[in-house]
């Protein structure tokens, strides 16, 4: 039986039509590339239909390999150099046959070097091309964990006591060296922004944070996790002797050939230390409005105009993992120059910024917030960014900073925008000081994605919609992620910011100043400011489709 063109299927099912098809087939005919991975990149399909037509076309099974545990085993029947050349995966082994995930089926030269290599009948089935290089990643990097820590049983044999990387030789600490640099290649690829490593009365746990939830990928034995912990501890130049007291380090190495910047932080617990890894990208394109997700107007007008303040406190607030960090960054690149001296307080400095003088806190010897914010006042600044005001003393200094002629940046965590100013008043800084200094005041969460390959329009469930405190208007369209490979079936890929911005004005300072409480103080913001709060912002993001209900529900609706 003749087999049917993918073309004329697509235009069958009224995916293409016959123009799309013929300017497919031109563009072809000069790329040399498959007619599939044209009609994906001229938009006229998706990789999900085209998926589909080529199951159809050749009679061949596809498979969810998000869904899909793949056997450590089946790295053995081939190499990783073949799967990762020709995008192929091995999932599972049946008798004389290897079945064989492929982002291109109809790769004939791929499955013929499978075969040979595997010495066994290939059955291919059909995956989403990055669905395969994901399982291709952590297929072999598992493998090559679970290869390390046998070699570093094998090695503990012949030796007595805990490893001590410190005194190994390269020979002796390979193994050690590939298990870590696995972990931190598998955090790289599922773009994870926190490792944790945690001991337990047994073993020990690999956790990662995935747009913003804790994913356990890992389990080390308990004879090798005091080898894994000495091993981060020297990349991070921390006391590998000292596990009493807590401690913080760096690490900046290449994964995957991108520079790649990681904060390290330990604590003592009662089954030993615990690591968490934070990993910072160093992608310049990250540290902007939009990388943050700063996306509409509105909320950019109201940041130029924080900006062209020459002196005054900017405070970003907000509570931990909510992107304070970035968006502090994000304004201080745009207001650096070679006119303006730049200085930084930080604990720790978590991104090198070019042109910026960048100072690190060391309570140790002294040089905390408050007493660094004293020295840099003697240093001619410009603009002064405090990473954190933790304390009376340092938000009084930045506040008479601000009115003596310097614009300060600083975080400080609390629920919203109009909860900052009752912080500073906690911190028993005067009213009059704070109506003078502030100038005004981002608030931000952050929200999952819908994923854009799997998104559909949905119906929220009703308790969850009155929770969230959404609009109820007729007619509305909520959407969802229903999974698929782009997102790992999980409906939801990266995160972007929902933002409130407070800016200033001489009816919000007498406010302040005469001790008038939070509910006046917001009215008066939505009054005179324009203010619009972080649930409305929220809810624009949902009305485009951007986040859900649920995400609302649970980041935003909880603190409101």
């Amino acid at each position: 039986m003749k087999q049917k063109r993918l073309g004329d299927m697509l235009i069958a099912q009224n995916l293409i039509t016959e123009e799309q098809l013929t300017e497919a087939l031109a563009k072809q005919k000069k790329s040399r590339e498959r007619l599939g991975a044209v009609l994906i990149a001229e938009g006229f399909i998706t990789e999900t239909q085209l998926m589909e037509a080529l199951k159809d076309q050749l009679g061949i099974d596809y498979i969810d390999l998000n869904s899909y545990n793949i056997d450590p085993e089946m790295a053995r029947f081939i190499p990783r150099a073949l799967a990762k050349s020709a995008e192929i995966v091995p999932v599972k082994a049946v008798k004389d046959s290897l079945f064989l995930a492929m982002a291109d089926p109809m790769n004939f030269m791929a499955i013929e070097q499978a075969g040979d290599t595997s010495h066994r009948r290939v059955v291919p089935m059909i995956a989403s091309r990055r669905a395969v290089n994901h399982a291709i990643s952590i297929l072999y990097e598992n493998v090559g964990a679970a290869e390390a820590m046998a070699q570093m049983r094998e090695e503990a044999g012949f030796r007595e006591g805990t490893v001590d990387a410190a005194a190994e030789s390269p020979e002796e600490e390979g193994p050690t060296i590939r298990l870590v640099n696995s972990i931190l290649e598998r955090a790289y690829v599922e773009n994870c922004s926190d490792i944790h490593i945690e001991p337990t009365e047994g073993d020990m746990v690999i956790r990662m944070r995935i747009d913003g939830r804790l994913h356990k990928v890992l389990t080390i034995p308990p004879d090798l996790k005091d080898s894994v912990i000495s091993r981060l501890k020297v990349m991070a130049r921390l006391d590998i002797v000292e596990r009493r007291i807590p401690q913080d380090g760096r690490i900046r190495m290449k994964l995957k050939d991108h520079d790649t910047d990681m904060r390290v932080n330990t604590i003592p617990t009662i089954y030993g230390e615990k690591l968490c890894i934070r990993l910072l990208g160093r992608d310049d394109r990250l540290l902007s409005r939009s990388g943050i997700g700063m996306i509409f107007p509105e909320d950019n007008a109201k940041v130029d105009r924080l900006l062209s303040n020459t002196s005054g406190v900017i405070m970003i607030v907000g509570p931990t993992g909510s992107g304070k960090t970035s968006t502090m960054f994000t304004l201080i690149k745009e207001l650096l120059s070679e006119s303006t001296n730049l200085v930084t307080l930080e604990d720790p400095v978590e991104y090198n910024i070019p042109g910026a003088t960048q100072v690190q806190i060391n309570e140790k010897v002294g040089l905390t917030f408050a007493s660094g914010l004293r020295a840099i006042l003697r240093q001619d600044p410009d603009i002064i960014c405090v990473g954190e005001i933790r304390d009376g003393e340092t938000a009084e200094i930045a506040m008479r900073a601000a009115i003596t002629g310097h614009l300060v940046i600083t975080t400080v965590h609390t629920e919203d925008a109009v909860t900052a100013i009752d912080r500073l008043k906690d911190m028993k800084v005067e009213p009059y000081l704070i109506a003078a200094g502030l100038r005004g005041i981002i608030s931000q969460r952050l929200l999952r994605r819908v994923c854009e390959k799997c998104r559909k329009t949905a119906v929220p469930d009703e308790k969850t919609l009155e929770l969230s405190g959404l609009s109820r208007r007729p007619g509305r369209i909520f959407y969802r992620g229903e999974g698929c490979d782009n997102c790992f079936s999980t409906g939801y890929r990266g995160r972007i910011g929902a933002f409130e911005i407070l800016v200033m004005n001489d009816r919000l300072r007498r406010c302040i100043t005469s001790g008038g409480d939070k509910q006046t103080f917001r009215e008066l913001a939505k009054e005179s400011g324009g203010y619009i709060t972080m649930l409305e912002n929220a809810d624009r993001l949902v009305e485009q489709g951007i986040t859900t209900v649920e995400e609302v529900c649970r980041t935003i609706a909880a603190t409101d």
